[in-house]
């Protein structure tokens, strides 16, 4: 039978030295292309008209409302969620084309390997290294609406894990990596703040060693050498910053509620 078509969005945001490079190998292959800038100060919109079918600019309501948005514009029963930092593989996309024609198709939810670089180097250990479900079945499906960490939602999980991969890279440099992570530490406290959650910055501190030990140790990030112990120092730091943030946002409300 005929691939099932897909529609494949991109969120993006000042990313012109990236776009270019991720949306190259779906321009003719994916069935609708959508891209959604949100307010780029660059050439990101005007590369992105090239390939997209589509370019929508918007506001920035956090990624989970914005992931919401760009999925409401997917006109096929088959999806693909592609970040600007992200490259399809040709291997990837010829294995997605067979399992996307197989007729007894009983997946709805498609994950393939996570091809992270890191300074030059692949990421063959810890958490970006796990297998990303990229592709999946529109029917019932939804993001979590939150500023970051937006978790697909489905009303059934059947996982099918493919071979080929996504080529990943996300930081530009040290500065970018450490500013994205804190940003993104932010964004989960506020989340986190939200929903009723408190902490405290003992917390705070236990949660450094512990996340440090289950990505370098226990998640094998030392097989990556000084890139694994790097990685596995940021990611501690990540949630070091995401629990003591969560601290100061719990200790202003409660110092506001005194004062009222």
């Amino acid at each position: 039978m005929a691939r099932r078509k897909i529609s494949c969005f991109v969120i993006c945001c000042n990313e012109e030295d990236r776009i270019e490079a991720c949306l190259k190998p779906l321009k003719g292959w994916v069935d609708q292309l959508i891209v959604l800038d949100s307010g780029s100060k660059d050439r990101t919109v005007e590369i992105a008209r090239q390939y997209a079918d589509t370019v929508y600019q918007t506001d920035w309501p956090g990624f989970g409302p914005q992931r919401n948005r760009a999925l409401a514009y997917c006109e096929h029963d088959w999806v693909l969620s592609i970040d600007a930092d992200e490259i399809i593989t040709e291997p990837l996309k010829a294995e997605i084309d067979a399992v996307l024609s197989e007729p007894d198709l009983k997946a709805n939810f498609i994950k393939m390997p996570w091809h992270t670089y890191f300074f030059g180097k692949l990421l063959k250990r810890g958490r970006y290294s796990t297998p990303q479900g990229k592709l999946f079945l529109k029917t019932g499906a939804a993001f979590k609406d939150r500023q970051v960490h937006e978790t697909l939602l489905l009303p059934y999980e059947n996982i099918r894990v493919l071979k080929g991969a996504i080529i990943h890279h996300s930081w530009r440099s040290y500065l970018h990596c450490q500013e994205k992570h804190l940003k993104y530490a932010w964004l989960g406290a506020e989340d986190k703040f939200a929903c009723g959650k408190s902490a405290n910055l003992g917390f705070a501190v236990l949660r450094f060693f512990t996340d440090f030990i289950q990505q370098y140790l226990l998640r094998g990030g030392f097989l990556d050498g000084w890139r694994g112990l790097l990685m596995a120092i940021v990611l501690a730091q990540y949630a070091f910053h995401k629990y003591a943030a969560l601290t100061t946002l719990v200790a202003e409300a409660k110092a506001h509620k005194a004062k009222a």
